[in-house]
C-alpha cells in the first residue's frame, strides 16, 4: 500500500478512533487501527470488540493499494507532532512507513486479515435526524449516565423511536434527563434500544465534523449510525431500562420560571462554599425572590439572591448543585421552568418542549 493523505484529515478520524480503540487489553490487534484503500480514498477502522468505528478518508491519494493493520497511538502521535500538510503512508503486513518532508518513521505492524470485522449501513436506515438535532439530544442526556453502577441498563442511554420522534434517556438513579427531537424520516415500527455510554460518546465526538443527516439502524443486538463519513457500530446494553415515566413527578404545586444564564450563575456562585461533606446548595424561594445559600463547615458561607416571580407560600429545598449545573449548561433556552411540589419530593426542570430534568433532592437537616 502506498498512500498521500491529508494530514488534517487523517488526524481528524485518529481522534475520533481513539475513543474506540481498546486502551486496557491483553490483545494487541485492538490497539491497532486498520487502513484500507479504496477507489476514492481510504477506510479506516477501530474496534474493541463492543464498539466498533470506520471513515471514509477522502482527501487521499492512492498510489498503490493496499491494507495495512499499525498501533494507533503511535501513529497518531506522529500525525499530531507532523507540521507537513500531507504524509506519505506507504506498509505491508509487517510495517508502515510514514514520510513527511523532513521525517520518516517506521512502525511495525500486524496482519490486517486477523482484524475483526467492521459493520457498515448497508440499505435504509430506521430513522434519519438531523445532525444537529441528535447533537442537541446526546448533549443534553450523557451526562445523567450511571457510571459503573451495578445495575447495568443505566450504564447506558435509552434510545426509543417513536413515529418521527426520537427520545434519549438517561439516568444514574439520582437524576433522569429526557430529551426529545423530530426525525426527518423513520420507517418501521416503533421501537428502542439501551447503548452504552462509550457509543454515545464516540458519537457525540464525530457528530461536529458533519453535517446534514445522521442514519440509524435499530436492532435486537446492534445498533449502527451513519453521520457523514463515519460509520459507528456497537452491542447493546442488556437489561431493562427503569420505568423512568413513573418518576417523573406529576403533581407539582409550585412552577416558577427561571433565567437560565442568572440560575446558572446563582447555583455556581452559591456552590464555592460547599464540600464533600456538605455538598448542597439551599433554594429558599420567598415573595418575589429566590435565596440560594451554601455552608462549608470551617470554611463559611455563601449567599446570593436573584429576583423571581414566586407569589405563594415560602419554600425550601437543597439540590446537589453539580446536578443542576449539569442540566443548565445544556439547556439551550433563555428560561427554564422548575416544578416543586415539597422538600421531600423531586424537582422537575423543563427546557422548551424537548428538554426535561428530573433531580432529587438533598437533606438540609
Amino acid at each position: 500500500m502506498q498512500v498521500i493523505v491529508n494530514r488534517a484529515a487523517l488526524m481528524e478520524v485518529l481522534n475520533a478512533a481513539s475513543g474506540v480503540v481498546a486502551s486496557r487489553t491483553t490483545k494487541d490487534i485492538l490497539k491497532c487501527v486498520r487502513l484500507t484503500t479504496v477507489d476514492n480514498g481510504m477506510l479506516v477502522s477501530a474496534t474493541d470488540l463492543e464498539v466498533a468505528l470506520r471513515v471514509h478518508v477522502h482527501q487521499v491519494e492512492v498510489k498503490k493499494p493496499g491494507d495495512i493493520l499499525i498501533a494507533a497511538d503511535k501513529l497518531g502521535s506522529i500525525v499530531r507532532e507532523s507540521t507537513d500538510e500531507t504524509l506519505t503512508l506507504e506498509g505491508d503486513t509487517q510495517s508502515c512507513h510514514i514520510r513527511g518532508q523532513d521525517s520518516h518513521f517506521e512502525i511495525y505492524g500486524q496482519d490486517p486479515r486477523e482484524f475483526p470485522p467492521v459493520p457498515e449501513l448497508e440499505g435504509t436506515p430506521d430513522l434519519e435526524i438531523e445532525v444537529e438535532n441528535l447533537k442537541t439530544l446526546i448533549d443534553r442526556t450523557l451526562f445523567a449516565v450511571a457510571k459503573e453502577n451495578t445495575r447495568y441498563a443505566i450504564n447506558g442511554v435509552l434510545w426509543e423511536k417513536k413515529g418521527k420522534k426520537l427520545a434519549l434517556v438517561a439516568t444514574d438513579g439520582r437524576r433522569l434527563a429526557r430529551s426529545v427531537g423530530s426525525a426527518e424520516q423513520s420507517v418501521g415500527e416503533d421501537n428502542s434500544m439501551i447503548v452504552p455510554a462509550k457509543t454515545v460518546q464516540v458519537i457525540q465526538k464525530v457528530l461536529p465534523n458533519t453535517e446534514g443527516t445522521v442514519g440509524i439502524r435499530f436492532s435486537s443486538n446492534l445498533v449502527i449510525v451513519r453521520a457523514g463519513d463515519y460509520v459507528i457500530s456497537s452491542a447493546l446494553v442488556e437489561g431493562r431500562f427503569p420505568q423512568y415515566e413513573e418518576v417523573i413527578p406529576k403533581d407539582c404545586d409550585h412552577k416558577i420560571e427561571l433565567s437560565t444564564e442568572e440560575f446558572l450563575s446563582a447555583v455556581r456562585r452559591a456552590s464555592l462554599l460547599t464540600n464533600e461533606q456538605s455538598k448542597a446548595v439551599r433554594l429558599a424561594f420567598g415573595k418575589e425572590k429566590l435565596v440560594l445559600s451554601s455552608r462549608a463547615p470551617e470554611q463559611g458561607e455563601a449567599t446570593v439572591s436573584m429576583r423571581v416571580e414566586y407569589n405563594e407560600e415560602p419554600l425550601e429545598i437543597g439540590f446537589n448543585p453539580v446536578f443542576l449545573t449539569d442540566a443548565l449548561r445544556v439547556a439551550g433556552t433563555p428560561t427554564v421552568t422548575m416544578e416543586l411540589k415539597e422538600a421531600s419530593q423531586p424537582g422537575v426542570f423543563r427546557a422548551g418542549a424537548g428538554f426535561l430534568y428530573v433531580v432529587m433532592p438533598v437533606n438540609l437537616s
